[in-house]
């Protein structure tokens, strides 16, 4: 599965790539986010909890960051496992493109889905991870836009 979106925050790209790298921000933002643990720039681990239709799940997973495109942009990757309801794994490319005082944020992810939830239908999983992704970005432009007013 492949998703994609644009974002406009009020913040200038300095503030939005710092935020995008501060796991207090992230923990905020990351729906069920349980734990976010920094183990260096580049390593997080990460517990969230998630509901997928009839199925819900603690996830353990770990994400590595590639920041050779600072402030540009930035990649990621990781994989998660949520035990008898299956496993998530994935990357994602986001773009950071300056716009006057604010900031186009653009990412492109792609997920690979298995176990129990993968049985649920693409439909379902695909609008359930179109919601979570709106609501973290929702919430990530305005705390980015108020540690850009700060």
């Amino acid at each position: 599965m492949e998703l994609n979106d644009e974002i406009r925050i009020a913040a200038p790209r300095d503030t939005v790539y710092r935020a995008l790298n501060n796991p207090e921000i992230l923990r905020e933002c990351i729906p069920g986010c349980e734990e976010l643990i920094q183990h260096s720039p580049e390593h997080l681990e990460a517990k969230v909890v998630l509901k997928i239709g009839p199925v819900k799940a603690r996830f353990a997973g770990e994400v590595t960051l590639d920041n050779s495109n600072a402030p540009d942009g930035f990649s990621l990757s990781g994989e998660g496992k949520g035990g008898a309801a299956g496993f998530a794994k994935g990357g994602a490319d986001v773009t950071l493109t300056p716009d006057g005082d604010e900031t186009v944020l653009t990412y492109t992810a792609k997920v690979d889905i298995g176990g129990k939830i993968a049985q649920l239908g693409s439909r379902l999983i695909a609008g359930t991870a179109k919601k979570l992704s709106g609501k973290f970005f929702d919430k990530f432009g305005e705390l980015a836009a108020e540690q850009s007013a700060s």
